[in-house]
């Protein structure tokens, strides 16, 4: 376990390569908001190499995903509205959400720890 509740195989690049940049300060978010929650948190992404991650998103190297300061989280409903608001209470600056389907892609919600003075910050938008 890369924390209490999170692994090295579920922060890791999803591609292949299995790599794992991801920052210390968003990991120690994570593990905040998770304890805050108190509930398991499921995630469908957090570091993604630059490969993959020009495959699945346009945010290009310098991305949230890419510089490890990123996860996306399965949750929709209720559970989404807590798990934002948590988040937005201990410092992630950004929100994107996803609940259109249940299916396919999966509901998420984005969270992420960009700095404010890199981006108009904090900010939420939808996908």
């Amino acid at each position: 376990m890369i924390t209490k509740n999170f692994s090295e195989n579920e922060l890791s690049c999803s591609c292949p390569c299995k790599e794992n940049g991801m920052e210390p300060f968003t990991l120690n978010l994570l593990q905040e908001l998770r304890d805050l929650y108190g509930k398991p948190i499921s995630l469908s992404s957090a570091y993604r190499c630059e490969t993959h991650n020009s495959k699945v998103s346009k945010s290009g190297k310098s991305g949230p995903h890419t510089t490890g300061k990123a996860v996306d989280i399965r949750c929709f409903g209720t559970e989404a509205h807590e798990i934002l608001r948590l988040a937005l209470s201990i410092g992630f600056t950004g929100i994107g959400v996803s609940q259109k389907n249940k299916h396919k892609p999966a509901r998420f919600i984005h969270i992420d720890t960009i700095s404010s003075t890199k981006a108009n910050r904090p900010w939420t938008w939808s996908y």
